[in-house]
């Protein structure tokens, strides 16, 4: 078997942050790195590196493509989506910082009353579909034409600084109007004056991204996809690849997937804390994705259960990708380095 591994923000994004770094100790994962070959690329979106495994480059319509891969949405296969995914807004020093859906502990009966009013609100512009709580989408009305829908990923923009919500093109007039009118909408909105009575954030704006049409089906490399991120889910239903559940752990992966075929797992249980600078958060979560992941796939890589493996990150340093076959495992001269070590000679830029 061949496998990629995606893992979005794998490395912590400030190398000199002793605290979080100097004492986290992954020796699979260490190793590992050590004896893969690295190449990386200009930093990029978790969603630009997926695109990149899955053979789509350019303006890709992230939006029909996640909602494929949703447990219960709307047919994707027809007419305009965007992602219209709720947030909340705040100043902070002078700077807009946005929170995402995934840190406002939105309930669904909540999102759902909301989409409702907008639906009521804003019904000749389209229709808003609610996926979960925290992942809504638009259904533009008619086919519409949006030119270059230059808007960052919720991913790239989630708890940090907020520029420009929507590209500055005569094309997205429309969508910068409704944008505003929903904002001013969800300020009334008696789920929001509840969140705001018991202390918590309200939800006073959407992120639109990923705007576009599902493309015509296409192959891709991969015999198996394994993920609980519904966008990855979507990309692997368009290509008509069989797409599971993420395993429990590499055990349970090696058990299931067929010898000799291309895999893909992505693990995205890192891109929260470094979103949200949750240091605490980090260091628990790689050390569970050590135990469970990184240690048992480099043995199985070292023991030729695993022919190739190739691992993806999309980190604040570069696009990074290690790869390594059985023998580069055995190179036992190329010593492992402790994380900080690697996290520093990202920064200088060196491998």
């Amino acid at each position: 078997m061949q496998l990629t591994l995606v893992v979005p923000e794998l490395v912590w994004p400030e190398p000199d942050d002793h605290d979080t770094l100097a004492t986290l100790a992954c020796p699979g994962l260490s190793t590992l790195i050590a004896r893969s070959r690295l190449t990386r690329q200009p930093p990029q979106s978790f969603e630009a590196t997926l695109g990149d495994a899955f053979g789509l480059a350019g303006n890709v319509p992230w939006a029909p493509f996640r909602l494929l891969g949703e447990s219960a949405a709307p047919a994707a296969a027809d007419g305009c989506w965007l992602c219209a995914d709720p947030v909340h807004l705040r100043l902070h020093q002078e700077r807009l910082i946005l929170a995402d859906g995934s840190s406002l502990e939105i309930a669904l009966d909540e999102a759902q009353a909301i989409a409702d009013e907008l639906n009521r609100q804003f019904a000749d512009i389209g229709s808003f579909h609610v996926a979960t709580a925290d992942r809504w989408y638009l259904k533009l009305a008619a086919d519409t034409n949006l030119g270059d829908f230059d808007v960052l990923p919720l991913s790239a923009i989630a708890g940090r600084r907020v520029g420009s919500q929507l590209p500055a093109t005569p094309q997205a007039r429309a969508l910068r109007q409704l944008l505003n009118e929903v904002q001013m909408v969800l300020f009334g909105q008696p789920a929001n004056e509840r969140r705001e009575q018991s202390g918590r954030p309200t939800i006073n704006s959407l992120w639109l991204w990923g705007a576009g049409v599902l493309p015509v089906a296409r192959a891709a490399a991969f015999a198996g996809v394994w993920s609980s991120d519904p966008l990855t889910r979507g990309l692997a239903r368009a290509c008509g690849i069989a797409v599971q559940e993420q395993p429990a752990n590499a055990a349970d992966l090696l058990a299931q997937a067929a010898a000799g075929s291309r895999q893909l797992l992505v693990l995205d249980a890192l891109q929260g804390p470094v979103q949200y600078e949750d240091a605490d958060a980090y260091r628990a979560a790689l050390h569970t994705l050590e135990a469970s992941w990184f240690a048992p796939l480099q043995k199985a890589l070292a023991g030729g259960k695993i022919s190739g493996l190739r691992l993806i990150a999309s980190t604040a340093y570069a696009a990074l990708a290690w790869e390594s076959g059985r023998a580069g495992q055995w190179q036992l001269w190329r010593r492992p380095q402790p994380l900080a070590a690697t996290a520093q000679a990202l920064a200088r830029g060196a491998g």
